[in-house]
């Protein structure tokens, strides 16, 4: 009679290990020795049988108090948990292992272990096409008020001939004979387990359940090709350097399913005499200095390009703020930031004489 098995050991745990620790070495033996990914039968059945075991707290209790000999046990199957067709796992559920296990940092799914065994451990998931992502640059100025930009892209688009379908124009369609219509097709694996069952998409109609007597001669029966599309981007006001812009279902596009999206990264231009803080325009204005000790009017071209006045008081320093309220970059509606004028002094590279006699009478007057 061969020797009785030591649960605790073969998932490497010491017999007072909690049930998050038990449960942590079943995955982790698990994932490393299923057949599917490479690992050993024999070694995955054993973890598989200890975990059955330990991880019932009932039948735990019961293995501590009788060995391998209690009720729930494999030791009336001589260790083997799948001999005589039997459920090697008296009940035990696992469909709490559907959605992953989220706890002590394990990112590893169930779903994922057994999905290929049991038919898929997750919903389907809907086709869909694959995502684009290209850059374009922009004037300064479009990013402040926004614009419209027409690019030309090659992708995989809708065949214009068949509008998707694969078949030649006027041709009929007739019963997938693979599918039988259905557009899914059964298939039965073995497993360590037994015999599963599992459902996919059908290969040869796409999942559509019909095939066209003549193939669409312009995307050969895909109803997809791959040519080149002129696609419209709104650039929104505002925009900053670097941001993203998403374009649903304007990537490339498959028989079956939705078309992936369209990302476009806005790259601005740098502005000669405007930057950006925010929602604000900032700018550097040099005021001579006689203007800046008496005050003065100066125009200036904005953004738009209109020329707005703008009153400069007598300044108490060589440096100092003006503020424009609403010239700024729009926030949404009518509002808008604000337009920062930074004024600074321009002190004169030479004086003429009358210019230095007119500094020294200031410098007379202690200014």
């Amino acid at each position: 009679m061969p020797m009785a098995k030591d649960y605790y050991q073969v998932l490497g745990v010491d017999k007072k290990a909690t049930q998050d620790d038990i449960k942590k070495a079943f995955r982790k033996l698990a994932h490393k020795h299923h057949p599917d990914k490479g690992g050993d039968d024999a070694t995955f059945k054993e973890v598989t049988e200890a975990y059955a075991v330990l991880g019932d707290e009932k039948k735990r209790r019961e293995y501590d108090t009788y060995g391998q000999s209690f009720p729930g046990g494999a030791g009336g199957a001589q260790g083997n948990p799948f001999a005589g067709g039997q459920n090697p796992f008296g009940g035990f559920d696992f469909s709490q292992f559907q959605q992953g296990f989220g706890q002590g940092g394990v990112e590893f799914d169930m779903g994922d272990l057994f999905g290929d065994l049991f038919g898929g451990g997750r919903a389907a998931r809907t086709a869909r096409g694959r995502d684009i992502s290209i850059d374009l640059e922009i004037p300064f100025k479009d990013a402040v008020f926004g614009t419209e930009r027409t690019v030309l892209i090659g992708k995989v688009s809708t065949c214009d001939t068949c509008h998707g379908s694969g078949g030649k124009p006027g041709t009929e369609l007739e019963t997938c004979k693979t599918c039988n219509g259905k557009g899914r097709v059964q298939e039965v694996r073995s497993s360590p387990f037994g015999q599963f069952s599992s459902v996919r998409t059908c290969t040869a109609c796409e999942g559509v359940g019909k095939i066209p007597k003549e193939k669409c001669p312009d995307c050969k029966g895909h109803g997809v090709k791959r040519k080149e599309e002129e696609i419209k981007i709104g650039i929104p006001a505002g925009i900053d350097n670097g941001e993203m812009i998403r374009l649903p279902q304007q990537g490339e596009a498959i028989k079956t399913g939705t078309a992936g999206d369209l990302y476009v990264k806005v790259h601005v231009k740098p502005h000669p005499t405007f930057r950006r803080q925010g929602h604000n325009l900032t700018m550097d204005l040099p005021v001579k200095l006689t203007d800046a000790l008496l005050g003065t009017t100066i125009s200036i071209e904005t953004l738009e390009g209109k020329t707005l006045e703008v009153k400069i008081p007598q300044m108490k320093r060589a440096e100092e703020h003006l503020r424009v309220r609403g010239k700024g970059i729009p926030t949404g509606g009518s509002s808008a930031g604000d337009l920062i004028i930074r004024l600074e002094v321009a002190l004169p590279h030479k004086l003429s004489g009358k210019a230095k006699k007119s500094v020294e009478e200031l410098k007379s007057e202690g200014l």
